[in-house]
This record gives C-alpha cells, structure tokens and sequence, in this order.
C-alpha cells in the first residue's frame, strides 16, 4: 500500500476496504512480470526511487482492487495469468491492453515526470497509484453482456470506464476536488465513478461489488437493469443521478 509519507492536503491514504483485504492476500492475482523500458529517462528514476519493489506493489494493489470488485476470492472472477507492466517514454498516462489471461498495462515515464511538480514526492505517489487502481481494474472487472463490446457500445464503454473511477475513489485514488461537476455518468471516467462510489457510500455498502456482479445476471445489459439488481426493483438510475446532483450541490432541488 502507500509508504509511510506524508501527503498533501485533502490526499487520502487509507482504504475503505482494510477490513477486507484479508481475505485477498493469499489470492493468486498472476505473474507480474515489470519491465522498465526507459531507465534513462527521470520519470524512470523517479518511480524507482518511490516504488523499490514493483512487482509486490502491483500484486498489493491488485488485491485492493479485488477486495473492491467482488465479495471473495471464490466469486466468478475474470482469470488473470500474466501481467506485463511497463515503465515507457511515451506521451498520454497510461492504458491497459491484451486479454485472455493475459493483461499488458504501460505506464508513461513522461506523466511521471509532469507529476512530479516541485518535487513532491506525495503528489507522484498518490497519482501512480490511482492509475495504477484504474488500470488494475481493468484487468480484473466482468463487463457487460448482449449489448456489443467497449468499442461500439457506448454503454459499455461508460460502465467500464466508469467502474475503473469507481474503485480508484473507494480506494482513495482521488481527493475530492477531482469530482467533475454536473454531466451525466454515461460520460463515463470521473462523471460515473463518484457517482457510483457516491451509491455505494449512501445506498449500499456492496453496491460496487453488486453492480459488477450484475454484467453476469443481466443479460442484456443495462445501467437500470444493473441498478435493479444490485439496489433493487424500485431504483431508477435517473432518479438516483438526480438525487446525487442535488445532494453533491449541482443542481437545486
């Protein structure tokens, strides 16, 4: 988890999810294979100076993200044999690719760098590990089912992209400032993860691991029809949006 640092004002470094992460340890999250592809470069040495063993930091973030997905390691959970992660000096953040077991995550050296303003070591921390939860999540969440795929389904694409925020807010990934305001959660990232992080703090303490759940006995797929089942019949996703604009200050009553 996070080293033993101070952060910076309104950063969070404790999970939610402590209580359960016992039951994680021992689960068999893949091989982690990290490769630093660009030692020359300072976002290399600067992740290395932050993160002195990657592979166990990885694997310890990895149970975090499980422990937030699903209610125990003996749920249906996606299967991850291998995880490549590379350090790479190229431009964008970070991105998660392959599949069938088989997962690739690269995370750029030049994000790291731009991270890393007035040598705060906490900020950098704090950032590589919430697109670490983000990218983590990726390889481990069910997706849905009977409604097309990430690339041509804009549902499915806002679900997953949405749930990825999701855990990164449990797991205090984010500080609060980071909430965009207004939109709509079909605008997937930001815009959905506090709203469903905001649904599992004030409907539902499992509704994550419930709505993730959903994609397996919702078929075909559907924000409601996830809602329904993990909050039940009478919840409507609209309504609750509304009341979460209302209660998060966006919108008057």
């Amino acid at each position: 988890m996070i080293p033993a640092i101070i952060l910076s004002a309104g950063m969070i470094a404790s999970t939610p999810f402590a209580s359960a992460k016992g039951n994680w340890d021992n689960y068999n999250v893949g091989k982690i294979i990290f490769h630093d592809k660009s030692p020359e470069t300072k976002g290399s040495q600067i992740y290395h100076n932050i993160i002195t063993e990657p592979e166990t930091y990885i694997t310890r973030q990895a149970h975090d993200v499980l422990a937030t997905l699903y209610f125990s390691p003996k749920d249906s959970i996606v299967p991850v044999n291998s995880l490549h992660y590379t350090l790479e000096d190229v431009d964008g953040i970070s991105a998660k690719s392959g599949g069938n077991g088989n997962i690739a995550v690269f995370y750029s050296t030049r994000h790291i760098e731009n991270s890393f303003v007035n040598n705060d070591t906490a900020k950098v921390l704090f950032e590589t590990r919430g697109v670490l939860l983000h990218e983590l999540t990726h390889a481990f969440q069910l997706e849905p089912q009977g409604i097309g795929n990430y690339g041509n389904s804009r549902v499915v694409w806002a679900f997953i992209e949405g749930m990825a925020d999701a855990v990164r807010v449990a797991n205090g990934g984010f500080v609060p400032a980071d909430r965009p305001r207004g939109g709509h959660y079909t605008q997937g990232y930001r815009h959905a993860g506090f709203f469903f992080n905001w649904l599992r703090e004030n409907k539902d303490k499992d509704f994550l691991r419930k709505f993730n759940r959903s994609t397996l006995e919702v078929v075909p797929w559907s924000f409601d029809g996830g809602i329904k089942y993990a909050l039940g019949p009478d919840a409507e996703i609209e309504t609750l949006w509304n009341e979460y604009q209302i209660a998060m200050g966006d919108k008057a009553e």
